[in-house]
């Protein structure tokens, strides 16, 4: 546990709290490890979800397929962060996305409902827990939403160009690596794979960038 204990208390989730109490939180709540192979689902689409997940290894990706298989990458989700917690924090609503196994992984699942039911007046580290809970989900909002505007863009160029450059801003600089792959960044803006590698390959002609693989540098074409 005190492994465990390490990572989790620099997770969003126990922002500000001591790790007595998180201990104590952890004691209630009941949580539970488990591993998971590459490949694996943590839940589909239409579960009943009632633990929220916070990832302590490995990697997954939070993703919506069609009846035909066709992938849409919503978020990835990496060591420290945490995946259903709208879901736990609903009962009686079925997920709406599933979770795959990008990297072999290790989880610990939270038993959200003893906040949700509980009547009484909250502890503090109850509502230390409870504050961070909210701010995760507006954050996790704000990121929906820049999604929402990558995939509202009429062109392949201009999803990739605006992707690109808040990937930028957010390394503070020109040369990054972000954390897709080809097909993945392809699901993730809902476009062609085939269409973007050769919307790539203009791009960089033009002199708008260089890329290797993950490894991006975007170019000033003004000056």
């Amino acid at each position: 546990m005190e492994q465990v204990l390490s990572i989790i208390k620099k997770t969003p989730l126990f922002q500000g709290m001591e790790e007595r109490a998180i201990m104590t939180l952890l004691h209630e709540f009941g949580v539970h490890k488990q591993v998971y192979e590459k490949g694996d689902f943590i839940f589909f689409a239409g579960d009943d979800v009632h633990h929220i997940g916070i990832v302590l290894s490995g990697k997954l990706h939070i993703i919506q397929e069609d009846y035909w298989g066709n992938r849409n990458i919503i978020a990835p989700v990496g060591a420290g962060n945490m995946f259903g917690e709208a879901f736990a924090c609903l009962p009686g609503v079925a997920a709406t996305v599933s979770v795959a196994v990008i990297d072999k992984a290790a989880v610990l699942f939270i038993d959200m409902s003893h906040i949700m039911k509980h009547h009484a007046d909250l502890t503090a580290a109850q509502e230390t827990l409870t504050m961070n809970l909210l701010r995760i989900m507006a954050q996790k909002n704000f990121i929906l939403t820049k999604k929402i505007r990558y995939i509202s863009q009429r062109s392949t160029r201009q999803k990739l160009m605006i992707f690109l450059s808040d990937e930028a801003r957010r390394y503070g600089s020109s040369e990054f690596t972000i954390s897709f792959n080809r097909q993945q960044l392809a699901d993730y803006l809902s476009i062609d794979r085939s269409a973007m590698s050769a919307e790539l390959s203009k791009m960089k002609r033009e002199g708008m960038l260089e890329y290797h693989k993950e490894h991006f540098v975007l170019k000033n074409t003004s000056s």
